[in-house]
């Protein structure tokens, strides 16, 4: 049976959450919090107090991967129907041609329907435009949320 130390599962469940958070399909708050998590369950560290403040950050990380996009999107103008197929396309994309395909194609399903949905150039790309820098900000803000659980950890840990 495989038995590895506890600090070293942890640490990598946190730092595999950081790089997640650059990618559309990896959970990173979740892997982050699963860190925390198992590292208190199996030896008994950190306690109380800093679990709930780390995994609340972690938890916070994934609200923002869930909604970041969709939240630009709809403040830029987008319809749900909008937001929903574009981060459908995203997401096929993003199998074929990774983090830059997420981004690119919720770019041209928002620019698309919405330019089909008012026929005015400037207001799709404009739309376009709010979700795709919703997309980079989440996911910037999903990094310094999730490193700020591993340093966290690596703090509260003796």
């Amino acid at each position: 049976m495989f038995h590895a130390d506890p600090f070293v599962v942890a640490v990598a469940l946190l730092a595999a959450g950081v790089v997640g958070s650059l990618l559309p399909v990896i959970p990173g708050g979740l892997l982050s919090a699963a860190g925390v998590l198992y590292h208190a369950w199996a030896a008994g560290t950190p306690g109380p107090v800093a679990v709930a403040v780390l995994v609340t950050t972690a938890l916070f990380a994934v609200a923002v991967d869930w909604l970041g996009g969709a939240v630009s999107a709809r403040v830029g103008g987008a319809s749900l129907r909008t937001s929903a197929a574009a981060v459908g396309a995203g997401l096929v994309l993003a199998v074929a041609l990774g983090p830059v395909g997420f981004v690119l194609g919720v770019f041209a399903v928002v620019f698309g329907l919405e330019y089909r949905r008012h026929g005015d150039v400037r207001r799709g790309g404009r739309t376009a435009a709010y979700a795709t820098v919703g997309i980079l900000v989440s996911a910037v803000t999903q990094v310094v949320l999730t490193a700020a659980v591993l340093a966290g950890f690596l703090f509260s840990v003796p």
